[in-house]
């Protein structure tokens, strides 16, 4: 199993990707690989989140591609299929790990509460994603937790922006930080592509 952080390098930042259409999620890519970053998600919760993550990777190769709001074994086929280079859950069943647990590329399952790191540890995921992660206990609960999953680390999401970013990167679990604050809706509209380059710069400093 590829440890999920081994996609990051340097990278701290998690950077959320929801489309409305493929040139869109295109041209957001391209503004994120603008300021550096190498790694991208896209959320499949638009009817054209797969087409856009197809798109990203035919237009903007130098990123690797991933897929957010795994569900199901229908929705993780169809992002296989698309040729995402890792896979991003809200959420984990015994069912959905399962199949997570058979995939080739990296997997970071979405977990909110301690039962669930720990069955998602039962089947070898040691990377985690906290989500929501503000309402879920923020920094407080990924503190108190560092003693009892000492092999656990994640990356909290949810809640997470530019002013607690830091917050959450100062503690031994955590290695990275996602979110859409980087790219939010008015931007996207706006079509203020330069806005978002300077903003995925400032949160992955």
């Amino acid at each position: 199993m590829t440890p999920f952080s081994s996609l990051m390098s340097s990278q701290t930042l998690l950077p959320i990707i929801q489309a409305n259409s493929p040139e869109e999620g295109v041209n957001i890519a391209r503004a994120m690989a603008e300021a550096g970053l190498k790694l991208v998600e896209v959320v499949l919760r638009t009817p054209s989140s797969l087409a856009a993550l197809t798109a990203i990777k035919t237009q903007v190769p130098e990123l690797m591609v991933g897929a957010g709001t795994v569900l199901n074994d229908d929705i993780l086929s169809q992002a296989l299929e698309a040729g995402s280079d890792f896979i991003v859950t809200p959420a984990v069943s015994a069912q959905l790990l399962e199949s997570l647990s058979k995939v080739s590329v990296p997997v970071l399952p979405g977990v909110s509460n301690t039962g669930e790191i720990l069955l998602a540890r039962e089947y070898g995921f040691t990377e985690q994603k906290l989500f929501p992660a503000q309402l879920s206990g923020g920094t407080a609960f990924l503190s108190a937790i560092s003693s009892v999953f000492q092999d656990v680390t994640f990356c909290p999401t949810g809640g997470v922006n530019q002013n607690n970013k830091q917050d959450f990167l100062s503690l031994p679990n955590v290695f990275a930080v996602g979110g859409t604050w980087i790219s939010p809706k008015v931007m996207v509209e706006a079509e203020d592509w330069a806005g978002i380059t300077q903003a995925c710069k400032l949160a992955n400093q």
